[in-house]
């Protein structure tokens, strides 16, 4: 295969869920990160080439399985498309500006909506970058700016928080982050956090009930299409979490009767990135394995040395070591072999 420039790479549109970071492919193959970096495979020549060229480079899946499988590796769409999704380096380039520039340029609301973690790096639609236009800077009386000020703390209290963004987006369906950050008093990013989420939960609630897709509940409940794209990745992963409930409750009923957990209730599926879901497991038990068990859609389960942080940072998979066994036992294994693979642990 000839590999193409990374200029020519990025994640293009309709092929977010088929990115793999490096930690995905060494647990695609049963060997810890560390391995996989130091056997090179990745830097070979036919290799499929990174997507990025950040410093945590992204794959595509489907290169990645046939390059696995001794198949031959596909070409990707050269086609530039309004959703392709750009990192911070090709949202500069696209626009002819610094890094530095479109580092500042993110931040504002009118960017920063439609914000896609992907593999953990940030990402933007093609369309945002190249139809951005920077609004004037507005100045006040007794500050250097307008908005709210700087380093001012939220007058909403988080727990009240997703109730009040729901009122909102009940009299609002178009409402922005930047509305709710004026309209409540929450920081932006606060603000932007709340409102995906509120529309995610809507628009799963709605794709369940009526079969829908992403866009065709957006339109139904009347979302503007161009500020719920990431709240349409957040609603897919809250269906999927749905779905691995009674699995994770046969898991906490297991882990319950062996001893090792007080309570037989599964925990609530988390979504450390919108893309992805994540369980984790408290065992509080003095004779428990490890102090906790965490479930990766992507991964499969792990322990962790933590209880009051057993994700670490995000939705990263840590090598094994400090506390942390890969437990090699498939993506969603019976109660009953999860057990032994717990039992096995020295």
């Amino acid at each position: 295969m000839v590999r193409r420039t990374l200029e020519a790479l990025m994640i293009r549109a309709g092929r977010q869920h088929l990115v793999r970071t490096l930690a995905d492919i060494a647990a695609q193959q049963g060997i810890a990160v560390q391995t996989l970096l130091n056997s090179g495979q990745h830097q070979a020549d036919d290799f499929p080439a990174p997507l990025n060229a950040g410093r945590t480079r992204l794959y595509d899946g489907e290169q990645v399985d046939a390059y696995l499988a001794g198949l031959p590796v596909p070409e990707l769409p050269t086609a530039d498309d309004d959703e392709d999704l750009l990192d911070r380096q090709e949202a500069a380039a696209l626009r002819g500006e610094p890094l530095s520039v479109w580092d500042r340029r993110k931040k504002e609301a009118a960017v920063s909506e439609h914000l896609v973690r992907v593999g953990g790096v940030e990402h933007w639609p093609r369309r945002v970058v190249r139809d951005y236009t920077p609004s004037p800077r507005r100045r006040t009386s007794g500050s250097g700016g307008g908005g709210r000020p700087t380093g001012a703390g939220d007058q909403v209290p988080r727990d009240q928080l997703p109730a009040r963004v729901a009122q909102l987006l009940d009299a609002d369906p178009a409402l922005t982050a930047a509305a709710t950050t004026d309209r409540l008093g929450v920081h932006r990013n606060t603000a932007q956090a709340a409102l995906t989420q509120c529309r995610a939960q809507r628009l799963a609630d709605v794709m369940e009930q009526c079969a829908l897709t992403a866009a065709q509940a957006a339109a139904a409940l009347g979302y503007p299409a161009g500020q719920t794209r990431r709240a349409g990745v957040r609603a897919e992963a809250v269906l999927r979490g749905r779905q691995a409930r009674p699995y994770l409750a046969a898991v906490a009923q297991a882990l319950h009767a062996r001893g090792w957990s007080s309570t037989d209730t599964p925990p609530a599926v988390q979504h450390p990135e919108d893309d992805v879901c994540m369980a984790a497991f408290v065992l509080d038990a003095p004779a428990a394995p490890a102090p906790a068990l965490v479930w990766s859609e992507r991964h499969g389960w792990r322990t962790a040395p933590s209880r009051r942080h057993p994700f670490g940072r995000g939705a990263a998979w840590p090598p094994p070591g400090d506390g942390v066994r890969h437990l090699a036992t498939g993506l969603a294994p019976a109660p009953t072999d999860l057990v032994k693979a717990l039992l096995s642990i020295d």
